[in-house]
């Protein structure tokens, strides 16, 4: 599975991520505990429910990071949120609709859930006044990030996504249904959910997601968002995890092809990932990746 980025990913994503414009700067609002005074926590009203986001930084290019299903900024994206360079940009992490802080409402599964929460997380950005913004997106939040780009194609200025599929096979449902029970799931994996939703809503909402994401299957060619591929114009590094578990190898090859211009990464972990049932990129101890040439 996809990891935390290493050292050398993240000069990659740097460079890849060169200054847009500046953003008009909010008033900050109070400390995130997790991570000191320097990231800042708070939620805007978007699209009739109240988005809760993490924010540091104060560079003149605006970064968005959307995390996995059922994650959050701070479960996702600790070690980009505590290392990103700050002078060079201003990162927002925030919880989808449902998830995190983002509550309530409690997390749902139409079919359109992906297109909403595109919509919602362009229009937060929006709200906060940003000009314009660079995605990076893992797992759901890399679906999340293409519907986005394809959508808001003056918007996107570039894009990083890992972990992250257009379709929905069969191959993909059985490894779907090997992660409904959370019971199941490693311990260090489990945990930091539990101690965000409680048990009851996590156990409800994995398996509401799992139902959520097989209903795809039943659409032509299992279509997420195959057909929206070729309208997304930024730059797009896609990075694929060699040992992930849960996102074969062909959906990575699949984005490489059907993305205009994308550039493919294949990373290999120097140890197992922290849970082998898991589809959340996970904490700051998550092992460290490095580059195949």
């Amino acid at each position: 599975m996809a990891a935390a980025l290493g050292s050398r990913a993240a000069r990659r994503m740097r460079h890849l991520l060169s200054a847009l414009k500046p953003g008009i700067q909010i008033p900050r609002a109070g400390p995130a505990a997790a991570f000191g005074s320097s990231v800042t926590s708070a939620k805007a009203a978007v699209n009739g429910v109240h988005l809760h986001y993490l924010r540091t930084g104060g560079g003149e290019h605006a970064v968005l990071l959307l995390p996995g299903m059922l994650g959050s900024g701070e479960t996702d994206f600790g070690p980009q949120i505590e290392n990103l360079n700050k002078k060079l940009f201003t990162v927002v992490a925030w919880d989808p609709r449902g998830y995190g802080h983002s509550r309530p409402p409690d997390r749902d599964f139409p079919v359109d859930f992906f297109e909403r929460d595109a919509k919602d997380a362009i229009d937060l950005m929006k709200t906060l006044k940003f000009k314009k913004v660079s995605l990076l997106g893992w797992s759901d939040g890399g679906i999340t990030a293409l519907i986005a780009a394809a959508r808001y194609p003056s918007y996107v200025s570039k894009m990083v996504i890992w972990g992250a599929n257009a379709y929905v096979t069969e191959q993909d449902t059985e490894i779907y249904q090997g992660i409904r029970d959370v019971s199941k799931w490693s311990e260090k994996t489990r945990k930091p959910l539990e101690a965000l939703y409680g048990f009851d809503y996590f156990a409800r909402t994995c398996e509401k997601w799992v139902d959520g994401i097989e209903q795809f299957k039943h659409l032509p060619d299992g279509s997420i968002c195959r057909d929206l591929l070729p309208l997304v114009q930024c730059p797009t590094l896609i990075v694929h995890g060699e040992k992930d578990p849960l996102v074969p190898r062909f959906h990575a090859d699949f984005l490489h092809r059907h993305v205009r211009g994308s550039r493919l990464k294949h990373i290999h972990l120097r140890e197992e990932p922290v849970a082998q049932n898991h589809r959340r990129a996970g904490s700051a101890r998550r092992p460290r990746a490095h580059w195949r040439a």
